[in-house]
Parts: structure tokens; C-alpha cells; sequence
């Protein structure tokens, strides 16, 4: 490209003595333009087109489009924060960890012993039952409730879960801690890792008992919702969640220490396995700071309640909890039906193409919109005056090139104003842009009819 350049220079030059002639800036801006168009060419194209789910549109407008349903059949809330006795409480669908009904469900309070529904499951994960675990002396001096576990005895990881979950003993819960993460210390980072990694973003956890306690970054507590969110995932999404279960709803279990000298029994202290048909699993707690607390969990014609409470009263009021967690289960049980919502409800718009009348080409004129695609199918439990809102967020017009398969917007679906889910949407169809060559000989025509004409 150069060498013509300087070849036409060369064929301009006049006599000596004369005048040079210039050459037009506008021609040697084109041959400049071209040269580095080809330059840019030899640049694999994987660099300049991303891959169509990495797509994004610059400009977007928000489409408000809603497509509501109200289920006329009873509009009467029955059940109020008056209702209850805890200070925060969480009804959630366990299915899909949407949260149905909530006291104060975000704030963060002590929680006591169901925390040790975490240090099971992370026991449960990262070791193994037949695993020995070697008592320290700080895991025997453990205040109460304890195994009354001593310093340089073994037992199985096993039977260790079943006294930390059956009758909450803290002794257990730290020779656990050690045993899986080296210490207490580095097993309360799995712990606030593993909470984070499932969504609980206000929890904080320095002991793997619940004892009260209280370091730089705050208090060891968390909030109704995100205690719910960690027994669904106990009971729903980890690998272990059968054996947790399996321990959680075991009434009695015996066992001995590995040299065979000490024997114990533990009972299980979760009464409302035996409040209500449906029942799963769950865990109580107290301390002085947190008050009575309880987690649990209800299966039952087809639904999964999950119920958590913190703060629900002091000595004197022990079963508050059970009134409040039978309370909130029965409004699920008699408020809550199974619906399926598909993407039969979208009202799918096609969107308009923008073309660049300077460039674009004679093949794609006729196509004026393309259409989009957008799937779900969500089954989820809903109240009876519950509304779904259905927003679009999609761009007003689209510009070349366009592939099928391209992510180019989102539909958000809302119930009561709160969202439960964002879906993506896709385009159906590919439609070519413009070539180097398209450019190159497009920009000179414009240039040539726009300087020459």
C-alpha cells in the first residue's frame, strides 16, 4: 500500500524548478483509511465479536410491559407481627428459598445453637463418619450443654454429630471444629465462606456452638431469612443432605468412646417432630443474649415450609417457639397452593432492526424487526391475592450483526412488587452485518459522492 502511495507521488513530482503539486488530503485520508483497514484484517475476528452469551447492548430502555393475575379467592392476611412472639421470623417455601412471610427477617441477631445446623453439614462434607477425633483440652472444658468429653479421649465423627445435633452439646461442637478445620478459628471461615456461598450475606459466625461472642467484625449471629437459607440448603442442595436428615430426626442414639470405657445416650430435644404430621428436621437454641431460637422444617401435601425464629423469648417462655413455628406453618398449609408459571404469559414483541442507510446491504432491507425467545416454567407455592408483574427489559432497536443465541435483554418476573427471578432473553434468528469489504467500499462511495459529486 505504501509502495503506491510513494509510486504515485513519484508520477506527480513536476520539472525542478517548478511547483510541486500537493495531492488531495482527502485522497491520501482514503489510501491511509484502506491501508489501515487491511492491517487490521490480518487480526483474527474471534477479537472483535464476542461470543453471543457475552453480548451487551449499550443503550437500553425499560419496556414496562405487566401481565398481571390475581387469584380472586380470599384477600385476608391471617397472620400479623402481633401474631408472633419472635423478634424476627421467616416463613420460606423451601422448594425455591422464597420467603413467604417475615418479622424482621433481615435483621441480625444472635442465634445460639442452630448454628450447629452448619458445623453438621460442613462436618458431614468435608470429613468422614468412621474419621477418630482426638479431644483437646480446650474442647473438654466446654461449658454447658455438654458431652462431658475429656482431654486425650477419641471417638467417631459420627457419634460426635449425634450428640452435637440431638442434644446440642458445645463440647462436641469444638472437638468437630478442630477435627475438620485444624481449629476453631479456621473452621468458622469455612463456616462464614460456606454461608456466603449459598446466599446469607448478613450472617457472621465465630464459634461453631453459638456461644455468644463477639469479634472486630461484630457479633456471632445472623437473620431469620438467612438462617432459613442455610437449613434449605442443609436439607435441599447439599451432597450430605440425607445423612443430615438422617441424624437430625434419629430419636435416641447410643454410643461409647473408642477405647470402649464410657458409654452415652442422647435424646433428641426438636419436639415439634412430634407437633405436627410433616415434620422433617430442625434445631433449637438458646443463650442469654439470643433468647429461645428454632429452625425447622415441614413436608406436607406436596409443600416444604421451612420456619425460623430468633429471639422468641426468655426462661419463662419456652414454648413460645413451638406456638410461633406451628402458627407460621399452618398459615403456609392453609394459604399457600402449587402454581406453575410458564412463558406462556410473555407478550412477545418482535424489535426493530437499525440500519445504517450508508452501509447497509440490499439482502437484509426487507427484514425490518426479529424476533426473541425467552423460557421458564416455575412451579412455586402462591397466595391467593398474590399478583405477578412481568417486566421487559429489552433494547427499542438492534444493530447488525445479529446471531441466534445472542443474550440481548432480560425479562424480570416480580411477585408483589418483589423480585423472584430474572430470566434471559435470546434472539431467534442471524442476520449479517458488514463486511471489511462492505466498509471499505461503502466509505469510499460516501466519501467520493459526498467531495466529488
Amino acid at each position: 500500500m505504501l509502495g503506491l502511495y510513494f509510486k504515485y507521488h513519484k508520477r506527480k513530482q513536476k520539472p525542478a524548478g517548478r511547483r510541486r503539486q500537493k495531492i488531495p488530503a482527502g485522497f491520501l485520508f482514503v489510501w491511509i483509511l484502506v491501508a489501515a483497514v487491511l492491517l487490521c484484517s490480518v487480526i483474527p475476528a474471534k477479537a472483535f465479536v464476542m461470543q453471543p452469551q457475552q453480548q451487551r447492548i449499550v443503550h437500553w430502555n425499560n419496556r414496562s410491559k405487566q401481565n398481571s393475575n390475581t387469584l380472586q379467592v380470599d384477600t385476608e392476611q391471617k397472620i400479623t407481627d402481633n401474631d408472633l412472639h419472635a423478634l424476627s421470623a421467616v416463613l420460606m417455601d423451601g422448594e425455591n428459598g422464597r420467603i413467604l412471610y417475615d418479622k424482621a427477617g433481615e435483621e441480625v441477631r444472635a442465634n445460639a445453637s442452630t448454628t450447629k445446623i452448619l458445623t453438621c453439614i460442613l462436618a458431614l462434607e468435608y470429613g468422614d463418619l468412621d474419621d477418630t477425633v482426638v479431644i483437646s483440652s480446650y474442647a473438654a472444658k466446654m461449658p454447658d450443654v455438654q458431652l462431658n468429653i475429656r482431654e486425650g479421649e477419641e471417638y467417631k465423627l459420627k457419634d460426635l454429630l449425634y450428640s452435637l445435633m440431638l442434644e446440642s452439646h458445645n463440647d462436641s461442637a469444638v472437638a468437630i471444629a478442630e477435627h475438620i478445620g485444624g481449629s476453631v478459628e479456621q473452621f468458622a471461615e469455612l463456616m462464614n465462606q460456606k454461608a456466603e456461598d449459598i446466599g446469607c450475606m448478613k450472617t457472621h459466625f465465630i464459634t461453631p456452638n453459638g456461644l455468644d461472642a463477639k469479634d472486630k467484625h461484630g457479633i456471632h449471629g445472623t437473620t431469620a431469612a438467612d438462617l432459613a437459607r442455610i437449613l434449605r440448603y442443609c436439607i435441599k442442595e447439599s451432597p450430605e443432605k440425607d445423612t443430615f436428615l438422617t441424624i437430625t430426626r434419629t430419636s435416641v442414639y447410643s454410643f461409647t468412646n473408642l477405647a470402649g470405657t464410657r458409654s452415652f445416650t442422647c435424646n433428641n430435644h426438636n419436639a415439634f417432630l412430634n407437633m405436627m404430621d410433616g415434620a422433617l428436621t430442625g434445631k433449637t437454641g438458646f443463650t442469654g443474649t439470643a433468647g429461645y431460637c428454632y429452625v425447622g422444617a415441614l413436608e406436607r401435601d406436596g409443600k416444604l415450609f421451612i420456619v425460623a425464629l430468633l429471639g422468641c423469648g426468655w426462661p419463662g417462655n419456652k414454648t413460645y417457639k413451638w406456638a410461633d413455628t406451628k402458627k407460621l406453618m399452618n398459615y403456609g398449609l392453609d394459604h399457600y397452593q402449587e402454581h406453575t408459571i410458564k412463558d406462556d404469559i410473555l407478550q412477545k414483541t418482535d424489535i426493530p432492526i437499525q440500519y445504517d442507510p450508508n452501509y447497509r446491504r440490499q439482502q437484509d432491507a426487507e427484514k425490518t424487526t426479529i424476533a426473541w425467545e425467552c423460557s421458564f416454567s416455575e412451579t412455586l407455592l402462591l397466595r391467593e391475592d398474590e399478583q405477578i408483574t412481568v417486566r421487559y427489559i429489552l433494547p427499542e432497536k438492534l444493530e447488525l450483526p445479529l446471531q441466534t443465541g445472542m443474550q440481548i435483554g432480560s425479562v424480570v418476573l416480580s411477585i408483589n412488587g418483589k423480585v423472584y427471578a430474572i430470566y434471559p432473553v435470546f434472539i431467534t434468528e442471524t442476520i449479517s452485518g458488514m463486511t471489511w469489504k462492505d466498509f471499505i467500499s461503502g466509505y469510499i462511495k460516501y466519501y467520493i459522492d459526498r467531495n466529488y459529486s
